[in-house]
């Protein structure tokens, strides 16, 4: 049976924490390590909601319109944070539960591996930075391996619970895109291919324009663009053939955009000049605007809907392990 007990409200005393105010400005400002929650006998402490919003503020401060909304948001936000870190120590107790009172053992090698990943990817293999953010955090090295080692369990966990095996039917998918149509709407696109000449320092521009036209002259005897686009062109696709993919009228220049948009299919433009440098279009090929067929969007659909059910089996999963533990906000 759930047990919730909700104590005296605390988050306007939080807010000086988040912002880095001092404590003694406030009036009954919790302290660091006062009780945010107990679940299951374990302590959330503010220190620990506090570090977790910290970091999201500065983003609530610039999406809010006025101080009342601030607070708002930043209330609903702390509710959200300090459920995150319920459902962990929930997640936690039941992987201990089902997986390690039977025996299993977790390889070493994934928290060693997100380790390194992490070490890579945040602190770009730099050591001394990411001792340096270890102690600005308070956690020693054993503390932060298990700190990983506890997400990459509530990970695997929860991706357990998302994992859907319904089939989402042939009705389900027609009627979303039947009520989502304007999610389905595209601008009109073309799929473009250019060469780009530019001049080198001391290179006259009448030949450029040779080079240009002597371009022109291959291609319309045969030769295949995406080629000609590896020999000649300047631009940063070139070793793709020059293939800039599917575009919208606003992705480039106007001079570009207006000649790309009125070319057909399979056409090429002669030499467009843009201050400097000179471009040869290709299209490969056009879409309309307009909202999509269900056949372009059936798998999209899909994914939507079966990710729906995912998160709706997870939710209802957590929900079951809060209303079966003790938990007290000291809200």
């Amino acid at each position: 049976m759930k047990k919730i007990v909700k104590f005296a409200a605390w988050s306007a005393g939080l807010l000086p924490l988040l912002l880095g105010a001092q404590p003694s400005q406030y009036d009954n400002l919790p302290t660091e390590n006062g009780i945010a929650a107990i679940v299951e006998g374990k302590i959330i402490t503010h220190e620990e909601l506090r570090k977790d919003l910290a970091p999201l503020v500065p983003q609530l401060q610039r999406k809010a319109r006025n101080n009342q909304e601030f607070q708002t948001m930043l209330a609903e936000l702390q509710q959200d944070v300090l459920m995150n870190l319920i459902d962990r120590v929930l997640i936690m107790k039941e992987f201990q539960e089902k997986f390690v009172e039977k025996g299993y053992k977790m390889p070493r090698s994934f928290v060693e591996n997100r380790f390194d990943d992490v070490l890579v990817n945040e602190f770009n293999n730099d050591r001394e930075k990411f001792l340096d953010y270890l102690k600005g955090q308070g956690l020693s090295m054993r503390e932060y391996r298990t700190k990983l080692r506890e997400e990459i369990i509530v990970q695997i966990m929860l991706s357990q619970q998302r994992r859907s095996r319904s089939i989402v039917s042939p009705a389900k998918i027609e009627a979303y895109y039947n009520t989502q149509r304007d999610r389905f709407y595209e601008e009109e696109r073309v799929h473009l291919k250019l060469i780009m000449l530019a001049p080198y320092a001391s290179e006259n521009f009448d030949l450029l324009m040779q080079t240009a036209n002597l371009i022109i002259e291959e291609l319309d005897g045969g030769a295949e663009f995406e080629e000609l686009a590896k020999k000649y062109s300047q631009d940063t696709r070139k070793d793709r053939g020059g293939d800039w993919g599917w575009i919208n009228r606003s992705d480039i220049r106007d001079e570009l955009s207006k000649i790309a948009f009125s070319l057909e299919k399979g056409e090429h433009s002669q030499p467009i000049k843009v201050r400097d440098k000179l471009f040869i279009l290709k299209i490969e090929d056009k879409k309309e605007e307009g909202v999509q067929p269900l056949a372009d969007v059936r798998d999209q659909i899909e994914g939507i809907l079966v990710g729906q059910m995912a998160r709706e089996e997870q939710d209802k999963w957590l929900q079951g392990l809060r209303e079966k533990a003790f938990i007290k906000f000291y809200l």
